[in-house]
């Protein structure tokens, strides 16, 4: 007979033990072990195993061809780009992010442009039929190559996949997949691992693209182990502030392309709409002859973009400081306001710092820390910064202003966008050529406080 077992896996990095840790022993997070049900069915000695007479066989690797390989196009420039061209044949994308923040409605998208020319099935386990109908009618998809269809068991929609034979896949979402065989429940660790592998074979054996879809826990990473990252070819992340417009793509991982590139979109009321020069929506709204505000130029991927920094230095209430930040990183700003105080003789002991990049852009570039340190002395002296200028440079332990990587570029997109000021480290300066506006290079805080300064 079959004997009925328990085993606790790890949500974060699918380790397996017979007894339960408060503490993972291999990746270290706590309360991550889960119960999992496992039916180990003894075999007779004498019972043998079939042996598959298909054996494949090596090749060598100047025997492979990839002449008539290309990529499928989604029709929207900003998921190429991070996708590194297209989509590729017989790939699985894995594409996660918060509730609400548009990774149904991206996809339902891109089947439109998909439909004119291939097959494309969408799998929901999430809606109904007519939901589905109501959400496409929204966003405007009404193509007739789009096959909808509304099921949980993985297996039975392998089979369907198999007999339809269709272009391209889209699975909304892992989470709610299942395999029967299984008696954990639907949403496990066991259940989204071994649904991941059921569908990533029939991907690569039919040499059909699969979008999956896959929710995120409170931390923000995705669902499910770890493990389910290691099986996808690549990992896309949604982020950004679900209340607000913006919403920026990123590969987090990518086996045909670059991890470094980002693709950005707006949240409107007939669904994602590409974002092609983002600095300009980052950008508009921005207040005027206020103090706690200045501009910087951040590098991510080969994209430059302007952004907004906002400080705040207010006098405490309490007796200890209060600090704050919001798309930057919290260590950072400690660190920062401690060398503002060493090193430049601005005092925030007594005043509560917040910071804020606009926009719901998070920033972890060492380049902007030169912006954050004018807005947050701009605020403490409430001494407005020219709205002409742009900052950027990395700021050292020591005070010192510190050469940053693609200063060229960050020139170039601060004069396309009209600003007649550019604040660089001092080391940058000779190797950056421009026309179209001022060049001032700093060595230290003051100097480039005193440069931005009206």
């Amino acid at each position: 007979m079959a004997k009925i077992k328990s085993v606790y896996i790890c949500s974060q990095c699918g380790y397996e033990s017979p007894k339960w840790y408060g503490k993972c022993p291999t990746c270290g997070e706590w309360n991550t072990m889960e119960e999992e049900i496992k039916e180990s069915v003894k075999v007779a000695p004498a019972v043998k195993r079939k042996v598959a007479s298909a054996v494949s066989s090596p090749y060598s690797i100047t025997e492979i061809t990839t002449e008539n390989e290309h990529r499928y196009d989604t029709g929207c420039g900003e998921l190429n780009r991070v996708l590194g061209g297209g989509i590729v044949k017989g790939s699985l994308i894995l594409l996660g992010g918060d509730p609400g923040i548009g990774k149904s409605t991206v996809l339902l998208q891109i089947c439109q442009y998909l439909g004119n020319s291939m097959k494309v099935l969408y799998v929901s386990g999430e809606e109904s039929q007519r939901q589905l109908k109501l959400r496409a009618n929204r966003l405007g998809v009404n193509s007739p190559n789009l096959f909808v269809m509304t099921e949980t068991d993985v297996e039975v929609v392998c089979e369907q996949i198999r007999a339809e034979k269709p272009d391209i896949v889209m699975i909304d979402s892992i989470q709610t997949m299942n395999l029967t065989e299984l008696s954990s429940s639907t949403g496990s660790v066991t259940q989204v691992r071994e649904s991941t592998n059921c569908l990533m074979r029939t991907a690569k054996s039919l040499d059909i693209p699969m979008f999956v879809v896959g929710h995120v826990n409170k931390e923000g990473s995705i669902a499910g182990p770890k493990v389910l990252e290691h099986i996808v070819d690549t990992v896309l992340h949604f982020e950004g502030d679900k209340q607000m417009s913006c919403r920026i793509l990123r590969a987090v991982k990518n086996r045909y392309g670059s991890t470094n590139e980002i693709g950005v979109f707006e949240m409107t009321d007939t669904g994602l709409v590409e974002v092609p020069n983002p600095s300009v929506m980052l950008l508009s709204g921005r207040p005027k002859g206020v103090s706690g505000t200045c501009v910087t130029c951040t590098i991510e991927g080969s994209r430059p973009i302007l952004a907004e920094v906002q400080g705040l230095a207010t006098q405490s209430g309490y007796g200890n400081a209060r600090r704050m930040a919001t798309g930057f990183d919290y260590n950072r700003l400690s660190l920062l306001l401690a060398v503002l105080e060493k090193r430049a003789g601005y005092y925030f002991s007594n005043n509560d710092a917040y910071i804020n990049i606009v926009g719901g852009l998070r920033i972890d570039e060492p380049a902007i820390d030169l912006a954050v340190a004018m807005a947050l002395i701009s605020s403490l002296k409430d001494v407005p910064i020219d709205e002409n200028v742009v900052v950027f440079g990395e700021i050292g332990l020591a005070g010192e202003i510190r050469a940053v990587s693609q200063a060229q570029l960050r020139v170039n997109e601060a004069v396309r966008l009209g600003f007649t000021k550019i604040i660089l480290p001092y080391h940058n300066l000779k190797a950056v050529k421009c026309d179209g506006a001022e060049l001032i290079g700093v060595k230290n805080i003051r100097q480039a406080f005193e440069a931005v300064s009206i």
